[in-house]
């Protein structure tokens, strides 16, 4: 018997006869009963669901490309004010790029500024993480705003015998500081370790930054991984738009 012959014959036979126009006709009353759902609602019911996936758009926006993180504290004027809405690109440092002396970053200062908190409520902090990533509430107290002054490898010290911070050597024209403020009221000296970063507010009298927390676990030297984005610009209020380029003052230093 040719059993090959034979089941040449069945795989060419007819499927039973509906099977095709059941699935179209699946596929067409799902399609018709979701717009059926959105017309019977009317123009509430729409707007709600438009709202809805808005939301979702821009909490998917702001967990992976671009964040709002509303200023909450003086310690980076006059860069940055109280009440600024900046806009933080968390691309920046994606495909092994890693941020810059003189970038202004957010990061989570768990670990390095704050210690971690293992009893905060999951729900509260999921509502108040999705209202501050839309920019609509002040961070979360475990996020800071800074200035990079120093990367691995780089010895920091402040200050010179002209009052000046110093890096590898080389003195910092820091231009972007408060005015008035000095560098630093309180001398330091540190070597930055490898894949951390030493940060400071350009409001140096009303930052607590990396200088404050020498003493704490971790040394107030921010992670690498800890970095949540570079503020590349300000996008609220309208009257205080700008964008944001790395400042001269750290391009004579290397090392």
């Amino acid at each position: 018997m040719d059993t090959e012959a034979q089941l040449s014959k069945r795989d060419l036979s007819p499927a039973p006869a509906g099977v095709g126009e059941r699935s179209r006709f699946v596929r067409s009353a799902a399609i018709t009963g979701a717009l059926r759902f959105l017309r019977s609602g009317g123009p509430w019911r729409r707007a709600g669901l438009l709202g809805a996936a808005c939301a979702v758009f821009l909490l998917l926006l702001s967990s992976f490309v671009l964040q709002p993180f509303l200023i909450p504290s003086r310690s980076m004027e006059p860069t940055l004010q109280v009440g600024d809405r900046v806009l933080v690109s968390k691309l920046a440092y994606r495909f092994g790029r890693q941020p810059s002396r003189g970038d202004v970053i957010v990061f989570d200062g768990r670990g390095s500024f704050v210690q971690e908190d293992l009893s905060s409520d999951p729900l509260a902090t999921l509502v108040r993480g999705a209202a501050s990533a839309l920019g609509l509430a002040e961070p979360a107290e475990t996020d800071f705003v800074k200035r990079v002054v120093g990367v691995g490898g780089d010895r920091v010290v402040c200050c010179d015998r002209s009052g000046r911070l110093t890096v590898n050597g080389v003195a910092v024209k820091e231009t972007y500081l408060h005015p008035g403020d000095a560098p630093s009221k309180v001398p330091f000296a540190v070597v930055v370790p490898q894949s951390k970063l030493f940060v400071l507010g350009d409001h140096r009298s009303a930052s607590s930054d990396s200088r404050d927390h020498l003493g704490s676990p971790g040394g107030g030297m921010v992670p690498l991984e800890r970095v949540i984005g570079r503020v590349n610009w300000i996008g609220w209020p309208p009257a205080r738009w700008a964008s944001f380029s790395p400042p001269e003052a750290f391009g004579a230093v290397h090392g």
